[in-house]
């Protein structure tokens, strides 16, 4: 099975450290976060990678080459100019072979043990174009409970909202490169069109996730990233 991952971006917010590297391989523990997601790729079973790469790329095909060293297959999407998470993935689906029915697409500055069969059964199951994994809304604030009188009951340190928001990891039909914007964002273009008409599913997970953005988003993954634990279920939605 082909994984696409969105190995693009600049990473504005982790200079100086993407002075030299692209936002994938700021290291975390050590390891790039390109790294960490290579090493659950392989776990959860995909044998063939498409990189979607164009600041800074050789650097990544430098530290990784071709995967043979990690037990997989990578091939490179290089963008001469940038095309957008949309285009760029309907560029790097044209280097997946047409027997391909169904590939995993995913951010690459997000960090996750979710096991990949749930998302995929879901996939399956409903018939969807598109399957989109969620994760729980985090609060940038601590969150206070109280009651009626307006007495504090408890003060929970950054928790959860009641919403869920895109993971940035997803399951796509590979028919739906035929969908995806040559140049712009599928998020803004493609996915919203898909909703309306019924083809979007989306699965809910309480698995470790995080996105790094920042300095403050690293020392975070720095101190949680769970590496290869077991991660709990979900349910789709």
């Amino acid at each position: 099975m082909y994984a696409l991952i969105l190995a693009g971006g600049r990473g504005e917010r982790l200079k100086p450290l993407t002075d030299t590297m692209p936002k994938p391989m700021v290291p975390v523990r050590g390891t790039p976060i390109l790294g960490h997601q290579l090493s659950w790729l392989r776990r959860e079973g995909i044998t063939d990678i498409v990189v979607l790469c164009s600041y800074r790329w050789e650097a990544i095909r430098d530290h990784f080459d071709d995967g043979r060293e990690l037990g997989l297959r990578i091939q490179y999407s290089v963008e001469e100019s940038p095309l957008g998470r949309g285009g760029g993935l309907r560029q790097g689906l044209g280097m997946v072979p047409d027997t391909e029915r169904t590939v995993v697409a995913l951010n690459g500055d997000v960090l996750t043990n979710q096991p990949l069969e749930p998302l995929l059964r879901l996939h399956r199951d409903s018939g969807a174009t598109a399957t989109l994994m969620l994760a729980p809304y985090p609060s940038a604030y601590g969150v206070l409970e109280t009651d009626d009188t307006g007495r504090v009951l408890s003060f929970v340190e950054k928790g959860t909202l009641p919403h869920w928001i895109h993971a940035g990891v997803d399951i796509f039909e590979r028919a739906i490169r035929e969908e995806l914007p040559e140049l712009g964002d599928h998020e803004t273009m493609t996915l919203p069109e898909m909703a309306q008409q019924g083809r979007l599913y989306a699965y809910r997970s309480n698995a470790y996730w995080a996105s790094i953005d920042g300095f403050k988003d690293l020392k975070a993954a720095e101190e949680s990233f769970p590496e290869a634990e077991a991660a709990p279920g979900g349910q789709g939605s």
